[in-house]
């Protein structure tokens, strides 16, 4: 069935390239509201052409953020969830130096990759198994604005649009071409500390250096690290301090966490709330929280892979499987106990870099899996 529905996609290989290359040609920064309001309605119109008018659809205002969408398309079944994301790191105006163009097997342009190209796919993967008359489950669709920037805006309306569905696909690109079925959490903490200012030539010993508190502080942090668990923490920006003859009253580091179990988030919240002053006349505080949690490889996850894996197997290819450090919007899902199934989307490499790419073969292989894992789905 699946060497049907890709000789099916093949046909239509000019097709998905024209969307593609459409669909990147509608610039959609995170931080543009405009843009972002602009391109979102470009996406509503192409997916009406291509799927007609959805069972439902449900706006959300993303408020200074990309608006949101939830549509609703009948078919068998509970819905299966599909996850999209239609901002991208670029600015208006990187299509100017940086138009779409295909070479060979290679198709570029700014957010193809990452991820613009996955929705076409996604699309496509229904339209062909219309085409070939085949059930599909009902499927609930969500496309925001502002995964990028770590979707604040999004994250409650993919939880609750997770309700009550059967599994989630998430179209983020691949850079090898394995589905992602582990992703660590995400957590972006700041530290602060305080200190009590004095000229550092006359009178040192009446100052307590804030700076010498946040280098202790960063000492400790990184001290919090485990590879052998996959726990990273890395203090990447610090600021403190006004001239080099003050002893510093203020100082601040920037945390970027990355853990792959919530045991191992529990440790880390514990070792933030342990940091405390050397100096009993500085203070020493821990802003920020998780950003994403934890994508924890689960039974149900599993399940899910091997499903796809048995599908791909149909086409000659073998699947992997991989954990990753970044995080997407599935966490969200995954957290919620629900399974998830990412890297559903584009195979290439360049994600937020002048070499982003597509496989244009890569896209009419995984266009033909999602329609085969979404078929299997609507049993």
């Amino acid at each position: 069935m699946i060497r049907e529905l890709h000789e099916w996609v093949c046909a239509h290989r000019d097709d998905l390239l024209a969307d593609v290359a459409a669909y990147v040609g509608i610039e959609t920064p995170s931080d543009d509201k405009a843009a972002l309001t602009a391109g979102l309605s470009w996406v509503d119109g192409w997916l009406r052409e291509r799927l007609g008018a959805p069972g439902t659809v449900r706006d959300v205002d993303g408020g200074r953020h990309g608006d949101i969408k939830v549509y609703d398309f009948p078919g068998t079944g509970e819905p299966v969830l599909l996850l999209c994301h239609y901002d991208t790191v670029w600015p208006l105006g990187t299509l100017d130096g940086w138009p779409f163009a295909v070479d060979g097997d290679r198709a570029t342009g700014p957010g193809i990759f990452d991820m613009k190209s996955g929705l076409v796919h996604a699309v496509w993967a229904l339209r062909a198994l219309d085409a070939a008359g085949l059930p599909r489950p009902a499927v609930r669709l969500v496309l925001n604005g502002d995964e990028e920037i770590g979707s604040p805006a999004s994250r409650p309306v993919i939880e609750e649009a997770a309700a009550g569905t059967r599994a989630t696909l998430v179209f983020e690109a691949s850079a090898d071409g394995a589905v992602k079925t582990a992703r660590k959490g995400v957590g972006l903490f700041q530290v602060h500390t305080k200190g009590v200012e004095a000229h550092a030539g006359l009178d040192p010993a009446k100052g307590a250096s804030a700076v010498d508190e946040l280098a202790r502080a960063v000492l400790a942090l990184h001290g919090l690290s485990d590879v052998d668990a996959g726990t990273t923490v890395n203090v990447g920006v610090i600021t403190g301090g006004t001239r080099q003859n003050v002893i510093a009253g203020a100082a601040s580091g920037e945390i970027d966490v990355r853990v792959s179990s919530a045991a191992e988030a529990a440790r880390i919240d514990a070792g933030l709330a342990a940091l405390k002053a050397h100096d009993p006349r500085a203070a020493v505080e821990v802003t920020g929280g998780w950003n994403r949690p934890v994508m924890e490889r689960s039974d149900a996850i599993a399940r899910l892979y091997e499903l796809a894996r048995e599908e791909a197997a149909g086409l000659g290819v073998t699947l992997r499987e991989c954990s990753v450090g970044g995080a997407s919007d599935g966490n969200f899902v995954a957290a919620l106990g629900h399974p998830v199934l990412d890297g559903f989307g584009a195979v290439g490499d360049g994600a937020h870099a002048r070499h982003e790419h597509i496989s244009v073969e890569g896209m009419l292989e995984r266009t033909a899996l999602a329609a085969a894992v979404l078929h299997r789905l609507a049993g």
